[in-house]
C-alpha cells in the first residue's frame, strides 16, 4: 500500500466531507457478537456528545469528490477547479479497520460525489459496508449516504449493512433546487427515502413474527437541508422538516448554514455566511416539534416567517401567547408545563412526579433543574412569585433579555456571552 498516496487522498476527501453535518449515530443497537470489532450500541460518532456526556468520533470521508453534477452550492461541483481524489473500496475498508484498532474512531460515515451514475456510486458504498460486516466482522456504527436515484435493490442491500441511511434534501424547496442544481430532480431524492421508510415498517413487522429477521437500518434515516443558499424563510424550512418527520418517519433533520464557496450570482456573496444563531434557532424549533408537542404552524406563521434571533422559539411562542399563562405548576397538565420557557422534558416529568407529594415552590423547581430566570415570568407556584407582575407588561421581552444578559455577563462577560447563543433549548 502506498501510504503517502493514501494520506493525500485522506486529506482531500476528509476535508470535502466536512460540509455534511447529518452524522449522528443515536439509535444504533447492533451488538458485538462472536468476538467481532466494534459495538454500535455503545456509542455514537461524528465528534458529538452522547446523553451521558461522552465525546465520540468517526472516520468521516467521501469515497470520491469527483461528481457528474454541477450544483452551485457544492464545493465538489464538476466545474470547480479543485484537487480530485477517489478511494477504492478496499482502501476505505482498510482505513476503517486500522483506525478502529488504534482507537481513533468508533464507526464510519461514508458519503460520495456521484460518478458515472447513481447505482454505480451507491453499489460501491454498499460494498464497503458489506466487506466490513462480513469479511471483518465489524459491528461498529456505519452511516451510509443514500445516492439520489439509486435503485430499490441497492437501497435494500444498503439497509442490511448500514446502521443509518441518510438522503440529503440539500435545498429545502423544489424551486430552490432547480435554481441552483438544474440537473437534479427532487423526486430522485424522495424515492429512496420513501423506499427506506416502507422497508423499515416491513422489517419491523416481520421481526414481530420471526426473530431471525435481519436488522434493516436500525438507527433509521435522516436528512440535511442547507439554510441560506436560497431565499427560503424559516417558516418554509420548518414546514419541510415537519412534512418529512410525519410522512417519512425520519429520525433527524439536520440544518447546515450555507458556507459561501462560489462567486455565482445566484448565491450569497463570499463572506455573507448564515449566522450560526439562525442555525441554532432552527435546531431548537426542531426539538419543539420532536419532544415538546409543538406543531409546525404554532412555531411560525406565514406573516411571521423568521425565528426571533434574540430569544429561543419556545420563549417566542410564550410571548405571542401570553393568555396561556401563568401556568399553575401544581395542577397543570404535562403538555402545558412543557410549553413553559425554561422547563425541559426531564424537568417537566420530575415536576409531575414531585407535585404528588408536596406543594412545589420556586426553590423546589430550581433543585429539579428548571431554568428559573426564564420560567419565573410564566408560572404560578405555592409561594409568592413577584415576577408575575411583569406578565402583561408591554416590554416583557426586554425585561427577560435584560435579566438573562445580567446573569450570563457577571463573572466571565466575554466567554459566557458566546455560550448564551448555543445554550440547549429548555
Amino acid at each position: 500500500m502506498d501510504y503517502d498516496k493514501i494520506k493525500e487522498k485522506l486529506e482531500i476527501l476528509a476535508d470535502a466531507a466536512k460540509y455534511d453535518v447529518s452524522c449522528s449515530s443515536s439509535g444504533g443497537n447492533r451488538k458485538n457478537t462472536n468476538k467481532g470489532l466494534g459495538d454500535s450500541s455503545a456509542s455514537g460518532i461524528c465528534h458529538t456528545y452522547t446523553e451521558d456526556g461522552r465525546c465520540v468520533s468517526l472516520l468521516k470521508i467521501l469515497l470520491t469528490n469527483f461528481c457528474i453534477y454541477d450544483c452551485a452550492y457544492c464545493v465538489t461541483r464538476k466545474s470547480n477547479d479543485i484537487q480530485r481524489a477517489a478511494f477504492t473500496v478496499e482502501e476505505v475498508v482498510d482505513l476503517t479497520i486500522n483506525f478502529y484498532r488504534r482507537n481513533y474512531i468508533e464507526g464510519l460515515f461514508l458519503s460520495s460525489g456521484i460518478f458515472k451514475n447513481a447505482d454505480y456510486t451507491m453499489e460501491r458504498l454498499v460494498r464497503v459496508a458489506k466487506k466490513l460486516r462480513l469479511e471483518h466482522n465489524f459491528n461498529g456504527y456505519i452511516h451510509l449516504k443514500s445516492i439520489p436515484g439509486a435503485s430499490d435493490e441497492i437501497m435494500r442491500e444498503a439497509g442490511l449493512y448500514a446502521d443509518r441511511l441518510s438522503m440529503n434534501l440539500e435545498i429545502p424547496t423544489e424551486s430552490g433546487l432547480k435554481l441552483l442544481a438544474p440537473d437534479k430532480n427532487h423526486q430522485d431524492m424522495i424515492k429512496p427515502m420513501r423506499f427506506v421508510k416502507n422497508e423499515l415498517i416491513q422489517y419491523k413487522e416481520e421481526k414481530k413474527k420471526f426473530k431471525s429477521t435481519p436488522k434493516f437500518a436500525p438507527a433509521g434515516q435522516s436528512t440535511q437541508v442547507i439554510v441560506g443558499a436560497t431565499q427560503e424563510n424559516d417558516f418554509q424550512i420548518i414546514q419541510v422538516a415537519d412534512h418529512f418527520y410525519n410522512n417519512f418517519n425520519l429520525k433527524r433533520v439536520y440544518y447546515s448554514g450555507y458556507v459561501p464557496v462560489s462567486n455565482d450570482a445566484r448565491l450569497p456573496a463570499i463572506g455573507a455566511q448564515v449566522p450560526l444563531v439562525r442555525e441554532n434557532r432552527l435546531y431548537q424549533a426542531d426539538w419543539l416539534m420532536r419532544f415538546y408537542g409543538f406543531k409546525a404552524n404554532e412555531i411560525l406563521e406565514k406573516n411571521n416567517p423568521f425565528l426571533d434571533l434574540e430569544v429561543d422559539p419556545k420563549m417566542g411562542w410564550a410571548l405571542r401567547n401570553i393568555t396561556q399563562f401563568p401556568v399553575i405548576i401544581q395542577n397543570a397538565p404535562l403538555e402545558m408545563i412543557l410549553r413553559v420557557p425554561g422547563i425541559g422534558v426531564k424537568s417537566a416529568h420530575k415536576i409531575v412526579h414531585a407535585r404528588r407529594f408536596q406543594n412545589l415552590t420556586m426553590e423546589h423547581l430550581k433543585k429539579i433543574g428548571v431554568s428559573i430566570n426564564r420560567a419565573k415570568y410564566f408560572i404560578s407556584v405555592s409561594n409568592e412569585n413577584t415576577h408575575l407582575k411583569f406578565l402583561n407588561a408591554l416590554n416583557l421581552k426586554e425585561i427577560i433579555l435584560s435579566d438573562m444578559k445580567s446573569k450570563f455577563e457577571k463573572p466571565f462577560d466575554n466567554q459566557l456571552s458566546l455560550l448564551n447563543d448555543t445554550t440547549f433549548l429548555r
